[in-house]
């Protein structure tokens, strides 16, 4: 990942706050100076609290989490739909409906509802209903598309939420701090930084400010992915590694085992020994004649 520097924010307007009438005391710290009644954004305290921000985010990514971006304002939506699109992650950047958080599982009836209808339109079964009904469903699906589209495949509470505007996304927030939902995003001089986890002091009208922070923010996220797939693919081959040792061992196991039987089957028990009796019958201490002579008879 590209490190940004203080000549990058520059250029893209980072540094440019509010009218000093609109400003909120909490930003203070943030604060560089004023100039012809703007105030003027503390670049190096961007910097720092950008690099902390992706670094949490990153480290979310690397456990598997999602991240779910918010962005309603006109001139942030196809950045921030972009951005996360290309990581992976769940966004909305139509209307923020009420409860899209702390009534998730409403949500998610809505979501199966608009996917059940684009599977009714593809798979051929509304071909069975009338043109005006199938003119109805396409209408529906596709209202139900523009503001619940971006987190059809989230199926769980995220583990944080990536705002642009806190002011402007107050609802999303709201809900987020309800939930205990990490919160990261982008303050201006006009806003409360203490209602984040993460603020990144930041020009958050500009469409090069916004596009700057949120392309830094995906790249992170982006390590953290491909350092998880690193992870499971090194704990794949070493698993593979430990079964190939087992059957290895097995093998050579089942060969000694084959070995010790033929061994058991050319040396067969052949009993005790037993004393080979000669010719004539006769047994114990016997002479070798068979016996005693006997006399003729006279």
């Amino acid at each position: 990942m590209i490190k940004l520097e203080y000549k990058d924010l520059l250029e893209a307007g980072v540094h440019f706050g509010h009218l000093k009438k609109k400003w909120n005391p909490k930003m203070l710290p943030y604060i560089f100076m004023e100039r012809k009644g703007i105030h003027i954004i503390d670049l190096n305290k961007t910097l720092e609290n950008l690099d902390e921000a992706a670094s949490a985010m990153r480290q979310m990514a690397r456990s598997g989490k999602k991240i779910l971006f918010v962005a309603t304002k006109k001139q942030a939506k196809e950045i921030v739909s972009e951005a996360a699109q290309k990581a992976g992650m769940p966004f909305v950047t139509e209307r923020w409906l009420g409860g899209m958080l702390t009534n998730f599982s409403t949500i998610r009836k809505s979501i199966k509802k608009m996917q059940s209808i684009e599977k009714m339109l593809t798979d051929g079964t509304a071909a069975n209903i009338t043109k005006k009904e199938r003119l109805r469903l396409s209408r529906e699906k596709a209202k139900l598309e523009k503001v619940l589209g971006g987190i059809a495949a989230l199926n769980r509470i995220p583990a944080a939420i990536f705002l642009v505007d806190i002011m402007n996304e107050h609802i999303a927030l709201a809900e987020a701090k309800k939930l205990g939902i990490q919160t990261i995003g982008m303050v201006d001089t006009n806003s409360d930084p203490t209602l984040v986890d993460f603020a990144i002091p930041a020009n958050d009208d500009a469409t090069k400010s916004i596009a700057i922070i949120t392309n830094y923010i995906t790249e992170a996220l982006l390590e953290g992915i491909n350092e998880r797939q690193k992870d499971k693919d090194s704990a794949e081959a070493a698993e593979e590694e430990e079964a190939s040792e087992e059957r290895e061992f097995a093998a050579v196991e089942e060969e000694q085992e084959g070995e010790g039987e033929k061994r058991d089957r050319r040396a067969p028990g052949k009993g005790p020994l037993r004393r080979r009796q000669r010719p004539g019958g006769g047994g114990g201490n016997a002479p070798a004649g068979g016996g005693a002579r006997s006399r003729p008879r006279r």
